[in-house]
């Protein structure tokens, strides 16, 4: 009897002896994991949310729950862009200052000393993004670039890898990328002139197409105008052809 008793405290003992305040604490959660079980894991629970909601739905929707699922946990596994790692690396010699009233670009020294090789096609292919502070460096950086002096001599040799990237901004189904590109596009009409009238058929398709869309109209009307004021007559033959219903600015 007496060795039974012993075998049983030792046991007890050994028992309580493994048990440690982590394993106590995992068997028994706070409170406030209990009452706030996003703290612990706020995707997983807004995934396991998402699929309860999609179970319990009718087909309209689950497919707008799938849609928003795909929306918000697409974006977090998705890999930066080009542009993005670029910036968070230091590649654009600028940063951005927050102000009060409107954002400006500080830049690590004068515009006019960097060279356009690869800045100013970086800062174009950045006119895709959709985030900020990526918009406004891109679209910011791109036209005060194109503001200094000698922008002409520097911008002329791009155009041939300059305008690829500017349609890829101009076919893009967000409205406002597309707007950023036609911008960019009279920026860079306004300083190289004539030079851009050899690259303007690769252009006006992705023009032609967005007329159609009543918001864009006006804007698309006006760069046209300012494609022809700076590009001459061979820009208003080259306008014409792909857009036949355009009124020259001389008529």
């Amino acid at each position: 009897m007496q060795i039974k008793h012993r075998t049983t405290v030792q046991q007890s003992n050994s028992s309580s002896s493994t048990s440690s305040p982590e394993t106590a604490r995992k068997v028994h959660p706070r409170p406030s994991d209990k009452l706030n079980p996003k703290t612990i894991n706020p995707v997983a629970s807004d995934k396991r949310h998402m699929v309860i909601m999609m179970k319990n739905g009718n087909d309209t929707c689950n497919s707008s729950f799938l849609q928003a699922f795909q929306n918000k946990f697409g974006e977090q596994s998705r890999a930066p862009s080009a542009f993005a790692a670029i910036y968070s690396k230091g590649g654009i010699p600028c940063r951005l200052v927050h102000g009060s009233v409107k954002h400006r670009l500080q830049w690590e020294c004068p515009p006019e000393n960097l060279p356009f090789d690869p800045l100013l096609i970086t800062l174009a292919e950045g006119l895709r993004e959709t985030k900020h502070p990526y918009t406004f460096v891109s679209k910011e950086g791109f036209r005060e670039l194109l503001l200094v002096q000698g922008a002409l001599e520097k911008a002329v040799p791009l155009l041939p890898r300059l305008i690829p990237v500017l349609k890829a901004a101009l076919v893009h189904m967000d409205d406002e990328v597309f707007a950023r590109g036609l911008n960019a596009l009279v920026q860079l009409s306004i300083v190289v002139g004539p030079s851009l009238n050899d690259h303007l058929k690769h252009l006006l398709t992705s023009l032609s197409k967005r007329l159609r869309d009543k918001k864009f109209k006006e804007p698309i009307t006006s760069a046209l105008q300012k494609l022809e004021q700076h590009g001459g007559n061979g820009s208003l033959i080259i306008i014409k052809s792909k857009i036949p219903t355009y009124c020259s600015i001389c008529c």
